[in-house]
């Protein structure tokens, strides 16, 4: 890890500034994006069976020995998510009313290549991408009174996180036999994380076991890592392909500036995922997909400790006894969050040599039940359904411009105020999503491409 370090944070934080300039929330499965880039977009993340652009080595590496030539993707998407907790009358923390967060506004950059000009017998296509995560993004008002006549949700004033994620990965493909093609990439990643307005923790200095990096003055905190992604792809059929990918834990350094708040002392890694599916050429014109993917987020105690265990830990006062379960413990209060399944259904449809249309939806589990509703406040990642449409048109020269739209429904998910007597109901966060995508394809050597 102090060889990633070493070599590898230089040269991702670099790339990762500019993504960082922007922001990196996306449409979310949990806080995990839907897809990359424009195509993934249109089609709800599917298409790991699928692959038609250099992108597609970050969602199946394998899947880049159908890309060929030289090939450079770059999109912008701009993303809105709604989020907002309301709190009913009644004892407890939450502020009575309606409340929306800030931030309603991101851009999201995603920057792809790869080529078949390096082919050898190690492997036939190279690309590197670079992409984000980020779905844990909030700032609530400090204007409104918490239970205990403090300002804002928890009665430190303005309160929310903010969770960005980078990755660079860089992949290797092969066709090993005819219908069989194989990938590997493996992955760099930064993550800076920053929380406020969590001062009512920082009265209760027995809570955690660092009091001096609980809440460190909405300071931000910088981790670096690595991991790896695999896949194959296989053609049983002319016209049907099956392609699984999956990706490892990616391994991060401590959050030290908040190893009084993660659970293991701010340990904070990302979390396993993989993705398998089909594609299915109906007519050569048309391709439907169907894709499945688990998201392992119980493998990172503080996204799927229970917020509830905080009330084990003696420093809070209601009688716990395991010191443990406070903050930054080995088994400290976390977001409750639960692995999701979800399922992704895509069509594409080639109308001509200049224009494609895309079309996808994606249903995946809540990762947040009512026990932990409270603290997600912080962060809503409630959303369970994603509506996409896209499309491709060539504009000749080797450019091709790429559109896609997305709307996830709003979902609620209603608990317990953790501060109010038990069966209080008292508290419901929710969140809705609209996101939009523009991006330019440019394909090197293709017909009167300037460069060639």
């Amino acid at each position: 890890m102090n060889a990633i370090r070493r070599y590898g944070s230089a040269a991702l934080l670099a790339a990762t500034v500019s993504t960082l300039t922007f922001g990196t929330a996306s449409a979310t499965e949990g806080y995990f994006s839907n897809g990359f880039g424009a195509r993934q977009k249109a089609l709800a993340g599917a298409g790991v069976a699928d692959s038609r652009d250099a992108t597609a080595g970050a969602l199946n590496p394998a899947g880049l020995t159908h890309v060929y030539g030289t090939e450079i993707d770059f999109s912008v998407s701009a993303f809105a998510p709604v989020r907002g907790y309301s709190g009913d009358p009644g004892p407890g923390l939450t502020p009575t009313g309606e409340f929306e967060s800030g931030r309603e506004f991101f851009f999201i950059p995603n920057v792809a290549w790869s080529s078949d000009a390096y082919k050898n017998s190690l492997f036939d296509v190279v690309g590197i991408s670079l992409v984000g995560n980020g779905g844990m993004n909030t700032a609530f008002s400090g204007n409104s009174i918490c239970g205990f006549a403090g300002p804002g949700p928890f009665c430190g004033g303005t309160a929310g996180v903010n969770l960005l994620q980078m990755f660079m990965s860089v992949a290797f493909a092969k066709q090993v036999a005819p219908g069989i093609s194989i990938g590997v990439a493996p992955i760099l990643a930064a993550q800076v994380f920053e929380a406020k307005g969590l001062g009512l923790f920082a009265a209760f200095p027995g809570v955690t076991t660092d009091p001096t990096s609980l809440v460190p003055g909405g300071q931000n905190d910088w981790s670096f890592g690595g991991g790896v992604r695999a896949g194959i792809e296989i053609a049983p059929m002319r016209n049907v392909r099956i392609g699984v990918s999956g990706t490892t834990p990616i391994w991060m350094q401590k959050f030290e500036q908040y190893r009084g708040l993660f659970a293991n002392g701010g340990e904070f890694d990302i979390p396993a995922s993989i993705q398998a599916g089909i594609a299915v050429d109906v007519t050569p014109q048309l391709t439907l997909m169907a894709d499945w993917r688990y998201i392992w987020y119980s493998g990172v105690d503080a996204i799927s400790n229970p917020s509830t265990n905080a009330f084990n830990c003696p420093g809070l006062g209601f009688g716990g006894i395991d010191p443990t379960q406070c903050f930054g413990g080995t088994n400290g209060p976390g977001f409750g969050w639960s692995d999701i399944n979800v399922v992704k259904l895509a069509a594409e449809y080639r109308h001509s040599d200049k224009l494609t249309l895309r079309a996808g939806y994606a249903w995946n589990e809540n990762p947040v039940s009512s026990r932990d509703a409270h603290l997600n406040i912080l962060a809503p990642g409630v959303v369970q359904h994603h509506i996409t449409a896209g499309f491709q048109y060539d504009l000749g020269g080797g450019y091709h411009l790429e559109m896609a739209g997305m709307f996830a429904p709003n979902n609620t998910v209603r608990g317990d105020d953790l501060f109010g007597p038990p069966g209080n109901n008292r508290v419901e966060i929710e969140m809705y999503q609209y996101e939009v995508t523009a991006g330019i394809k440019y394909k090197f050597g293709e017909p009167d491409a300037p460069l060639k």
